[in-house]
């Protein structure tokens, strides 16, 4: 279930609730008072793009296995 950590516009009060996103749509309509904390839950800009190159920089034989699996036949990973 997906956490939400909200502050209080007025007090500064934060906490984080614990709640479906259904629940805590409603939960915004019925409290106008609380926002969701973006400091919170952001990704900094250090962390834009660094997922698409993780495994590759840990394990740089990584294409090379995802070269053998896309000639396998009915394989459907994509060939660059």
């Amino acid at each position: 279930m997906p956490e939400y950590p909200i502050i209080n516009k007025k007090t500064g009060e934060t906490k984080e609730l614990k709640m479906s996103v259904d629940e805590y749509s409603q939960w915004r309509k019925d409290n106008q008072d609380w926002d969701k904390d973006w400091s919170q839950g952001c990704a900094s800009f250090g962390e834009v793009g660094e997922w698409k190159d993780k495994l590759n920089r840990k394990n740089p034989s990584w294409n090379e296995v995802l070269k053998k699996v896309g000639n396998v036949p009915g394989s459907r990973v994509k060939k660059n």
